[in-house]
């Protein structure tokens, strides 16, 4: 049975899409009530080294990771390092997508569905 068929993965799909729709929910009342400033109430929480701080860093550097293995995993394209970019900034309302995207474009594949263009380079 491909990876992409079982209850397993089935469960995972569904927690994907909880989660984005969880998080674009949040999201848009957030924005609706505070607005889009982001950028300054994060980076005022890192720079005051409280546990706000310490965890928007720790967040932070989720973000960067999941950035580099999206770029990695596309090749460093310039749609790769797009996509990186997305990554970096937009957390789970972009990963929950694109790995619900790659996993149908996978055809069940898991090495592919992980790896990507690399998973080609790999069996060269």
């Amino acid at each position: 049975m491909p990876m992409s068929k079982g209850p397993m993965m089935t469960a995972f799909r569904i927690l994907l899409s909880l989660m984005f729709a969880v998080m674009a929910a949040y999201t848009a009342i957030v924005v609706s009530r505070e607005g889009w400033g982001l950028v300054p109430v994060f980076i005022g929480d890192i720079a005051g080294l409280t546990w706000r701080g310490q965890f928007n860093l720790d967040f932070a550097t989720y973000l960067i990771l999941s950035a580099l293995w999206v770029c990695w995993r596309g090749g460093f394209t310039p749609l790769a390092l797009a996509l990186g970019a997305a990554a970096s900034v937009l957390g789970i309302m972009f990963l929950a997508p694109y790995l619900l995207v790659a996993l149908q474009r996978s055809g069940g594949d898991i090495r592919l569905w992980l790896l990507g263009v690399q998973a080609q380079r790999r069996a060269d």
